[in-house]
Formats: C-alpha cells, structure tokens, sequence
C-alpha cells in the first residue's frame, strides 16, 4: 500500500501520526537515524533485533540480525506528510551509494493519538544486561533471580531503554564498576561515589549506578522531556532523593565527580572532551559510548589532548565504548 493509500485509510480522526520504518543493518543505523530525524519533530527510535526467551518474558539480543529505525510524524497534512515521505525515501536512496550494508525499505503506517501512549509499548521487552542488570518496562513482568538487580523503567519519548548497544556497552561498564567495589566506595565525603551522566535521557545509566551502590547522583540533559522522564524513573526506583537531575549541560557546577557518565555521540564528545575532564576528580573516570567505531580515533585525540588518559575499551558491533581516566 502506498503512502496515500494509507494515509487516505487512516487519517480519519484528530492526532494522527504517520509511522516511518526502516529495517537497516548495524553498520546503516546511525545513518538511516539521521535521515529520518530530519522530517520528525519527536526524533528517532532505534530497536535491535530481539528473540523472546525466558516463556516471552524475557529477551535476547542478536546482533546479526538488521535493527529497525522508527520516526513519526503529524499526518493531519496530507501533502506535507507525502512529501516528507518522498524526500526521505530519496534520501535513503543516495545511501546504498555509500556501499552500506543492507538498508530495507521505508514502510508507513498511521498511528492514531489514542493509540500513541501504548504502540511504542511492544517493542521493548524486559531484557538481561551483564550477569546481574535486568531492564523491566514497568508495564511487563519479571520473576526476580537471587542475583539481579532489577530497573524498572518507563522511557517515555525520552532517549534510553537498554535496547541499544551504546546503553548496554555503558550498564556493562557500570556493573563491572560494581563488581570492582569502586562504586559503592567513592570518594564522597558521606559515602559512596558521585556520578554525573551527561545526556541523560530516560535516566537508565544514572539509576543503574544508583542501583549498583553509587550515593550521589547528578543527571543533566538539554530536553526538558528527558529530565522528566529521569525524575519520574528515579521515584520509580527510589532514588529520587539521591539522584538530582535538571535541565542543561556542560559545566555542571558540581563538585568533581567520580564518575562521569556520557552516553552520546562521537562528535558531541569531541566538542564535550575538555568539559567532561575538568568534571572529573584526580583518578576519576569517564565512560563514553555512542561512538562509531570510524570515529573512535577522533575521539580518542579529543580525550587525550582533554588530559584524559583512555584505559579501556568494550564494543558491539560497529559502537564501541571508551574508559579514560583523569590522572591523579
């Protein structure tokens, strides 16, 4: 069904939405991500192939298998949703001239405002992190183990649901600062570590270090939307009184940090790199992820012309995470 087929069909009632998916491999996503975010004003979601385990409770991610990029847009104008469609449609098209691996092809569907609070909902399920860290959508079950640690997270149309693989690289390096004991020891004057995360999002990487152990806990992020989503995360969680969170960005204000956390993008790192240093107590560290891996080395010379030594590295796919230290 073409795009005017489906909007005649469907656009029957106030608070229409048109849906824009594509199904792109790993290598593809961020590029088809930017594409789509040019003609939806509420950005883009991204969605790794999963399979069910656990009796459909649970999920496993395969990497091998192509990820699915979703945008929306207001469909009430006919004309300007066609032509938005058209124009990404074409766009896509010069893409495969880069020699990306496969890039599927963009389908539409309309989705109705009443629909709109729960449709996004299917697609995440509770999903294993590491050996301890399990996301639970407060809206899906969990049968606890004796082990886990259990998030219990609402996203909102904030960024950050642990489907994608820059979340995961970051919780797995938050989880093996746990097992180090480094979070729940810190430097803070009343107990355990202080971490800042930078972009905030839905607040998973700051609630996962609270989880884990860390005391003081700082969230910023330019999208009011993201701080209100972290804030209601937070309460969820019962850390709204150690995790802080307003809206804003580099620098912080605070005191140094022990941690800092910046789940971002390679060139948003590059900009940040000496503000995210100078953030950083002597022998704090960073953990940086949302890097491609052609961009590793650019953000690396950002790092260490920052000062900042990078001490470890952990990769997906084609994303790769990066742990640099402040010299002490």
């Amino acid at each position: 069904m073409s795009p005017a087929d489906v909007l005649d069909e469907g656009v029957s009632a106030e608070g229409a939405w048109l849906e824009l998916s594509v199904t792109a491999d790993t290598e593809a996503v961020e590029a088809v991500s930017e594409i789509l975010s040019r003609f939806a004003p509420g950005g883009t979601t991204v969605e790794p192939a999963f399979e069910l385990v656990d009796e459909g409770l649970g999920a496993r991610i395969d990497v091998d298998r192509p990820a699915t990029v979703r945008a929306y847009l207001p469909a009430r104008d006919r004309s300007a949703a066609l032509g938005a469609v058209h124009r990404a449609r074409e766009a896509l098209g010069h893409l495969q001239a880069f020699g990306l691996r496969p890039i599927g092809e963009l389908e539409t569907r309309v989705v109705h405002e009443e629909d709109w609070a729960h449709a996004w909902k299917a697609h995440f399920p509770v999903l294993r992190v590491g050996r301890r860290l399990v996301i639970r959508p407060t809206w899906r079950r969990h049968h606890r183990g004796p082990d886990d640690v259990v998030i219990a997270l609402d996203p909102g149309m904030a960024f950050g649901t642990g489907l994608h693989p820059t979340t995961r690289l970051c919780l797995a390096g938050i989880e093996a600062w746990a097992d180090d004991d480094r979070l729940a020891s810190g430097t803070a004057r009343h107990g355990g570590s202080r971490v800042l995360d930078v972009g905030c999002g839905s607040g998973i990487l700051a609630i996962a270090a609270g989880a884990f152990g860390a005391e003081q806990l700082v969230g910023l992020d330019t999208d009011p939307i993201a701080i209100e989503a972290t804030a209601a995360n937070a309460r969820r969680n019962r850390l709204g009184r150690r995790l802080r969170v307003r809206v804003g960005s580099l620098p912080s204000g605070e005191p140094p940090f022990d941690l800092l956390l910046a789940n971002l993008i390679a060139s948003v790192l590059v900009g940040l790199a000496d503000g995210l240093a100078r953030e950083l107590r002597p022998g704090g560290r960073l953990l940086a992820s949302g890097i491609f891996v052609d961009r590793e080395p650019d953000v690396r010379a950002a790092f260490v012309g920052a000062g900042l030594a990078v001490v470890g590295r952990s990769s997906e796919g084609e994303w790769v995470a990066l742990e640099a230290v402040r010299p002490g």
